[in-house]
């Protein structure tokens, strides 16, 4: 059993605290990961990579508008010679950092079913767990010459010995987090409650929280979690506050929201003293036709636009780029 839970919200007093001259910076993960139909059941091979290639673009990119992209990557990506190359060599420039993705489906080893429960990293036997954590930081390391320091649980499927595992193979920051989501219904967590500023989720303080940012915007914002709630029984009734403009759900990635609807999120956050935004999307998206969100060319240069304005209005409201390093050596413990 774990001596600490990722799983249920945290005290207050786990809230962590930062320098002064640290606070209204932003931090871009990208899920990097295989090609796969996310309408079909999941399975182990007839994935692909055809995207690859486009994250030169994009890292080019980054640099243009002074992001600095997080890569959280999965097994398939470290076998890709293509990947390795390309986020290595902006990693070696200090613009670019590689971290930790789990899909348990396609990471050996393949000692269990392949289901929907399955696919929640945190649902399998804990060696299990273990087993495929550790294979994967060990071929990180291996392909890009540096130990990886962060986590993000594929499908944001977090365990109750997630913690400890994450600790004993030297991971110093999780980024599974999503706060105001739920996905008790596949068999995963529930983060309706968890909050959107850092936490510590031990008491030693060794283990950072760095929730992915989403916000309740609208009339009835401050009754967001109760409504969300309701949405289980009532499926429907989420979607005519939306529509009404009275609460909506603003998750901080060009994946499904708009430049104008990330702002307002941006916005709300800030004002509610929020001191690192977490952005986040899928890199198949960097190729159209791999995810529901980039289906043609026009889609991927609109997912272009959404970071040029973006990153222009977060240079508006001074927000800068953060890097891991930035965050632990500012973190109060």
């Amino acid at each position: 059993m774990a001596s600490c839970s990722m799983l249920t919200p945290p005290s207050p007093d786990r809230t962590a605290r930062f320098a002064d001259d640290f606070a209204k910076r932003v931090l871009l993960t990208v899920d990097t990961e295989e090609e796969f139909d996310w309408d079909a059941p999941f399975r182990r091979d007839g994935y692909g990579l055809d995207h690859v290639e486009k994250l030169a673009r994009f890292q080019t990119f980054c640099e243009e508008i002074e992001a600095h992209p997080v890569y959280l990557v999965d097994w398939p990506i470290t076998q890709d010679k293509r990947a390795v190359e390309i986020i290595g060599e902006a990693v070696k420039r200090g613009k670019a950092e590689v971290g930790v993705q789990l899909h348990p489906w396609v990471n050996p080893p393949f000692d269990e079913e392949v289901t929907t429960f399955n696919s929640f990293a945190g649902n399998l036997p804990s060696d299990l767990e273990a087993a495929k954590l550790t294979g994967l930081r060990n071929a990180i390391e291996d392909a890009f010459g540096t130990a990886p320091i962060v986590y993000r649980a594929g499908r944001y499927g977090l365990g109750d010995s997630t913690a400890d595992l994450l600790k004993a193979s030297g991971i110093s920051i999780d980024t599974s987090v999503r706060s105001l989501f739920d996905y008790s219904a596949q068999g995963g967590p529930d983060y309706t409650h968890h909050p959107l500023t850092p936490y510590w989720i031990d008491d030693e303080r060794t283990l950072l929280e760095l929730p992915v940012t989403s916000v309740y915007w609208g009339v009835l914002r401050q009754l967001g979690k109760s409504l969300h709630r309701a949405q289980r029984h009532v499926p429907t009734f989420f979607a005519g506050f939306s529509k009404l403009n009275l609460l909506e759900r603003i998750a901080l990635t060009p994946e499904g929201v708009t430049a104008e609807e990330a702002i307002r999120g941006i916005d709300i956050a800030l004002d509610d003293g929020l001191p690192l935004l977490v952005l986040s999307f899928h890199s198949p998206s960097l190729a159209p036709g791999h995810t529901p969100y980039c289906r043609n060319e026009g889609d991927v240069e609109q997912l272009y636009d959404w970071f040029r304005q973006v990153y222009g209005y977060l240079g508006q409201r001074a927000v800068t780029s953060a890097t891991l390093g930035d965050v632990l050596s500012s973190v109060k413990r």
